[in-house]
């Protein structure tokens, strides 16, 4: 504990962020660019190396939070990069992506602002990066086993260099034509440039991991012929199966999915595509649904220039603070959040019909209305009570012209075949049935992440990967030395 007073002394202060007026005319990261490492150790030293660290609960990587803040505080980026890559495959990714409820779970929380550890995290990634200290490791020797892991997200990916680093021979194969999926065509690029996601895969292509691009399981491969041709195989395609909206009007044009519009978006910063054809500019744009995905199509959607932008939230406005009653301490609250884009919204006024971020709350869509030549013009709602029932006279009108859904996923997308041809047993919730071990019905075929949990957070996907993959490497050799943070049945402290 470098500095035992530090919580009492230094007040929590976070990577700052552009000026919304600038951010907004690039897609480049929100946060100011080497703002971070000044301010950083002093946050570390906030750290109370308390006697039961719950953020190590709270998070299922199991991070080593406490070690790397002390490390940070003293400088030893070295050493900090160390403990936490024996935890975290891939901590540039959570560093920038979760919402951290490592820090819901942080000690100092009970009573003050927690420790900035989603910063801290972040900022020995990227000096780790910066320094070299995360060079290859590549097995050193082969154990003759071969593993195809279907799917390139944060599962599939930390499951793929976890069975590499211990010498089985693998190949994840994506559907898409480029490997990341979410991560690479759901993620903006305001959230997170997409050369973080290109280090990693190079390091992994040098520790000796293939990647099959534009290659979909089940239609370009048979299911049954991969699980053949190799010793083991780990479905990680996460839940893609999208929610739907089944109000009147929902067919008219104009009406897309969240992972029909962000994609065209980040394929324009890929440099695939000159302007998206699902583009925001000069339109009324309403988002259904209250999520980071809704969040995400908002910032999208400011930065294409939009005429307006509304996002509807059917839960009522949360408050500011913790709810000791309802959400007592180490839970993740739900407390009133102002993301970067909604920061955008707010100061840009992109919602003159909405609350100051552009968010609607307690509002549930009735219907949508279009004109003569089918196009989406308007979206009429209600509001509703804590029951999501309709509150009498309170129906209002929007002006809508492109309108996109983000109402989360049910399970993984079945279109493909895949679980068709290899049989697989399913919950009834639509995901991919499992026993204890990550097992699924059919003899050497595994199942972790989204597909098989449903749709969950990125530190949640990580920990499956790497917890599927110790269950893959003690079938294939009949032990294992690989961490296995979690257990399929295990789930987020929530009351």
């Amino acid at each position: 504990m470098a500095d035992p007073k530090g919580f009492m002394t230094t007040p929590r202060q976070e990577w700052p962020r552009r000026p919304v007026e600038q951010r907004v005319r690039d897609w480049d990261e929100v946060y100011v660019p080497g703002a971070l490492l000044p301010i950083i150790s002093k946050q570390a030293d906030r750290c109370m190396d308390c006697g039961v660290p719950f953020c190590h609960q709270a998070c299922p990587l199991g991070n080593l939070i406490p070690e790397w803040n002390d490390l940070v505080s003293r400088e030893d980026w070295r050493a900090a990069s160390d403990r936490l890559h024996a935890t975290n495959n891939f901590p540039e990714f959570t560093g920038r992506l979760c919402p951290a409820p490592c820090e819901a779970g942080c000690v100092l929380a009970i009573n003050q602002p927690a420790v900035t550890i989603k910063n801290v995290e972040c900022a020995i990634a990227d000096r780790a990066w910066e320094e070299g200290f995360t060079p290859p490791r590549p097995p050193e020797r082969l154990s003759g086993k071969t593993v195809a892991v279907i799917g390139s997200g944060p599962t599939g990916l930390a499951a793929a260099q976890q069975l590499t680093r211990a010498g089985h021979t693998v190949a994840v194969y994506e559907k898409d034509d480029r490997i990341g999926g979410l991560m690479r065509y759901g993620i903006p690029e305001f959230k997170m440039e997409k050369r973080h996601l290109e280090r990693r895969i190079e390091q992994m292509r040098a520790e000796g991991t293939k990647f099959r691009t534009s290659t979909a399981v089940g239609r370009d491969v048979p299911a049954d012929e991969l699980r053949t041709r190799y010793d083991a195989v780990v479905i990680a395609t996460g839940a893609t199966a999208w929610r739907e909206l089944p109000v009147p009007g929902r067919a008219l044009n104009g009406i897309h999915q969240a992972m029909e519009y962000l994609p065209l978006a980040n394929r324009v910063c890929e440099g695939d595509l000159e302007v998206s054809p699902l583009s925001a500019a000069g339109r009324h744009v309403v988002i259904v649904g209250g999520g980071d995905t809704g969040a995400d199509c908002l910032g999208t959607a400011v930065r294409e220039g939009a005429a307006s932008v509304t996002q509807l939230d059917i839960y009522a406005q949360p408050g500011a603070e913790r709810d000791e009653d309802t959400e007592p301490w180490p839970t993740y609250p739900k407390i009133y959040r102002l993301s970067a884009a909604h920061e955008e919204a707010r100061d840009l006024g992109t919602a003159p019909a909405a609350d100051a971020d552009a968010r609607l709350f307690a509002a549930s869509t009735l219907r949508f209305t279009g004109d003569e030549r089918g196009n989406v013009r308007s979206l009429h709602l209600v509001e509703v009570d804590a029951r999501r029932l309709p509150v009498p006279d309170t129906e209002r009108e929007l002006p809508a012209d492109l309108v996109l859904l983000a109402l989360g996923f049910s399970g993984p997308d079945q279109e493909d075949g895949m679980i068709e041809q290899l049989g697989l047993a399913l919950q009834p919730r639509g995901t991919i049935a499992r026993d204890d071990g990550f097992a699924t019905n059919v003899p050497g075929v595994f199942a972790a992440g989204d597909a098989a949990r449903g749709q969950s957070l990125i530190v949640w996907a990580i920990a499956e990967g790497r917890a599927v993959a110790a269950a893959v490497d003690r079938y294939l050799t009949g032990r294992s030395r690989l961490p296995a943070p979690i257990a399929p049945t295990d789930r987020p402290m929530v009351v």
